[in-house]
């Protein structure tokens, strides 16, 4: 599909643009420098995380060229992009273009004498038209880049293929990107701050529900946002009903990741969102070795990450997964298992089972809540938690602070009744021994404290 300059200026008036001001403001430096030399920005994130609204937003008002990279032959590709050329530099391009390395050649000549802002969007998609074209654009790029004032931003949502495209040495492009910026979903103060500003009166457990449905993806949040869906009710109600946008959300992002074997992806990713953390756990179950599945979804994916106890040695077989994205850890745990009921559209049972179970999926997402609030506020150098063997001792958070030997050890749970600072002092023992000459503060975290 080619998207142009108005439909994007359309979708951009709906939901207000909040923070990604230190990304704002590189990307104003880049394009300062382009007007000097050549700047190639590489634009990470997972889909939906608003890759194409900030880059727009740090081009306001400015001119540029946007062209978004669809499936379809390279020829009706480069007819778009030349009437895109045509209409907003106004400039006239005579004869058909029917391959991309023409486009880009004649962009890298104009912004030899014009300051030139080109977008290219969903940029691993070449890979699927014509892979010759990252080759292509590379020896154009080597041949032009001191004399061409351009500010190129490539923008992808596939993570693999874009991290192959400029991060592997076999490849045409490596070492070309002049900055690289991988984008993150919103912060919590963010996600509160949106709340608030939306649903003032809401309460501790609909911003713990908001923070686990969106995990600060942009859509996400635009999507509740819009909708004024915004209590924890309202939200399920938005996720579950007929032709609902987040139903197939998790196959739409990850099907093209995980190509064929996705099957056995989804099968491990359940698992694990229905905290089936362990390497033996998951293989036990799916009666297969798992150990390349799972090392491509932490190395090549980004979905997954490893987790050890903190202060264990990088070795150590104490090892659990998580999935990174809140959204899709709740997609795999209530969608994915459910799909016979959102087949009948049976969404009431599937609700009547979110609200039975929230509480105990939830709490993993508060003690995750924590740790960034903790993080956020620099004052730590190391944060993490801890177990001993055959899940013994846990402790939901350790941050330490090694410059001025002060270290916290916290319990975390929904109701604030339930923590017991003396059972963590005891559940503590064997941790503080790595902790010898620190000043150790022992606090409990609640919803309450959100």
């Amino acid at each position: 599909m080619h998207i142009t300059i108005k439909q994007l200026a359309d979708k951009n008036k709906q939901m207000k643009f909040y923070n990604r001001t230190e990304e704002l403001a590189l990307l104003e430096q880049i394009r300062k420098r382009s007007n000097k030399t050549a700047q190639m920005t590489v634009l990470i994130g997972r889909r939906r995380i608003g890759k194409t609204k900030l880059i727009l937003k740090s081009l306001e008002n400015k001119v540029y060229l946007y062209f978004f990279v669809a499936r379809k032959s390279e020829q009706l590709l480069c007819y778009e992009f030349t009437e895109e050329i045509k209409k907003q530099l106004k400039i006239p391009v005579f004869g058909t273009i029917s391959e991309f390395r023409e486009v880009f050649a004649l962009l890298m000549e104009y912004a030899k004498t014009n300051p030139l802002n080109l977008i290219i969007d969903e940029f691993q998609e070449f890979a699927n038209i014509n892979p010759a074209i990252y080759s292509e654009m590379q020896k154009i790029w080597d041949l032009n880049k001191e004399n061409a004032k351009i500010n190129l931003i490539v923008s992808g949502s596939i993570y693999s293929l874009m991290k192959k495209i400029f991060e592997n040495s076999k490849e045409a492009l490596f070492g070309r990107a002049t900055e690289r910026i991988y984008l993150k979903p919103f912060t919590i103060e963010t996600l509160k701050q949106i709340i608030k500003e939306n649903n003032p009166a809401y309460s501790k457990k609909d911003l713990l529900a908001f923070y686990i449905l969106t995990g600060g993806v942009h859509k996400y949040v635009e999507l509740f946002t819009d909708k004024k869906a915004l209590s924890f009710n309202e939200m399920l109600n938005e996720l579950f009903h007929p032709n609902a946008y987040l139903l197939n959300e998790g196959k739409n992002i990850l099907i093209e990741e995980f190509g064929k074997e996705y099957a056995v992806y989804f099968s491990i990713l359940s698992l694990i969102a229905s905290s089936k953390t362990a390497r033996n756990e998951i293989e036990s179950i799916l009666e297969r070795n798992i150990g390349g599945y799972l090392d491509r979804l932490e190395n090549e994916y980004g979905i997954i990450k490893k987790i050890r106890p903190i202060f264990s040695k990088q070795g150590s077989r104490t090892v659990k997964y998580k999935i990174e994205d809140n959204f899709l850890n709740f997609w795999f745990r209530f969608v994915y298992r459910n799909q016979s009921a959102i087949e009948i559209e049976n969404f009431d049972s599937i609700k009547s089972i979110v609200k039975t179970d929230f509480d105990t999926f939830s709490g993993r997402f508060l003690k995750k809540y924590f740790t960034e609030k903790l993080s956020s506020s620099k004052k730590y150098d190391l944060i993490g938690n801890y177990w001993e063997r055959g899940n013994k001792n846990e402790i939901d958070i350790i941050a330490v602070n090694k410059k001025d030997k002060k270290a916290l050890i916290a319990e975390v749970k929904l109701n604030k009744k339930k923590i017991s600072i003396d059972l963590l002092k005891a559940k503590s023992e064997k941790l503080v021994q790595n902790l010898k000459g620190y000043d150790i503060e022992y606090k409990g975290f609640s919803i309450e404290d959100m």
